[in-house]
């Protein structure tokens, strides 16, 4: 009998590589993004975070709908909203709040925890976790206490809670996603980008956000950036690996996107890390490899 297994130069297989280079290259940027806007007067949630969704969301859907992709059903909207409050409206939003008072890199290192989050929601669902898994559940958790306990985060209590609680909604979501009616992994993302939007805007209305002069253009750049390559790009691909592969590979953005981030971060914002810091990314990032290497050898 043939295998399954798709060939590297296989449709599908092309598909994972791609998804996955757009989720970790322009996920890895978009901490960046944030910065950018954020320092060019943006609203973090009403505009970073809620009307980008809502915008790229809106778009999208309303492409698919010409296409003649059907709508999600009355079931599959309850939990796309599910989907959208966890992945984007805490997921993503904490993360914008995050960075009002902490550097784009160190968000993106204490993001990197999700993985660990991920096995231990997994495990709650009654999948067993090898040796290898966990020792690495054991490393990143451990890099995560590193992180919180002293260096950037100790002078920002708002921003270390935002930066604990993003990674844990994030990787719940996610988990609780797996084996649920779902529409099209392209109509599941733009719902969800709508469902999340909405509540940010208003989340950030009641916040007490709102626009009162003309935003300057680089923040209109940033936010375009996005909502165009972060949201519909990178979201999607996203959306896509958690319905096509395994979950611990489709988590993998989150070694990478540190590496990138900080390193951008450090270029082109002039942002500074400590021995601190880099020591607690470098135990985070462990625990996710070993993690990811203990579920794809006993697989």
């Amino acid at each position: 009998m043939a295998s399954s297994t798709p060939t590297p130069s296989s449709p599908k297989a092309l598909a994972v590589l791609t998804a996955l280079l757009a989720v970790y290259v322009v996920w890895g940027s978009t901490y960046l993004g944030i910065r950018i806007a954020l320092d060019h007067g943006m609203p973090p949630l009403l505009v970073i975070s809620g009307l980008r969704f809502v915008v790229a969301g809106a778009l999208m859907f309303a492409v698919l709908r010409l296409k003649g992709v059907a709508a999600p059903s009355r079931a599959q909207w309850k939990t796309l909203a599910v989907m959208g409050a966890l992945l984007l409206g805490l997921g993503n939003g904490l993360v914008v709040l995050a960075e009002t008072t902490v550097s784009s890199g160190l968000a993106a290192v204490a993001v990197a925890s999700m993985p660990v989050w991920m096995g231990l929601f997994g495990m709650l669902r009654g999948q067993r976790a090898t040796h290898g898994e966990w020792l690495g559940i054991v490393l990143g958790f451990a890099g995560v206490v590193w992180l919180n306990a002293g260096g950037t985060l100790t002078g920002s209590p708002m921003g270390l809670l935002y930066l604990l609680l993003s990674p844990l909604a994030w990787a719940f979501g996610s988990v609780w996603s797996r084996g649920r009616d779902l529409p099209s992994p392209f109509m599941a993302a733009a719902a969800q980008m709508l469902c999340g939007g909405v509540l940010l805007v208003v989340a950030g209305m009641l916040h007490g956000e709102r626009i009162n002069a003309w935003p300057r253009w680089e923040g209109v750049l940033a936010v375009a950036y996005l909502a165009m390559f972060g949201s519909v790009v990178a979201f999607t691909a996203y959306v896509w690996l958690l319905q096509h592969v395994r979950p611990a590979l489709a988590a993998s953005y989150a070694y990478v996107n540190p590496v990138i981030a900080v390193a951008l971060g450090a270029w082109l914002a002039h942002e500074r890390f400590t021995v601190h810091d880099l020591g607690a990314m470098a135990l985070i990032l462990a625990g996710v490899v070993v993690i990811n290497l203990a579920r794809l050898r006993t697989r």
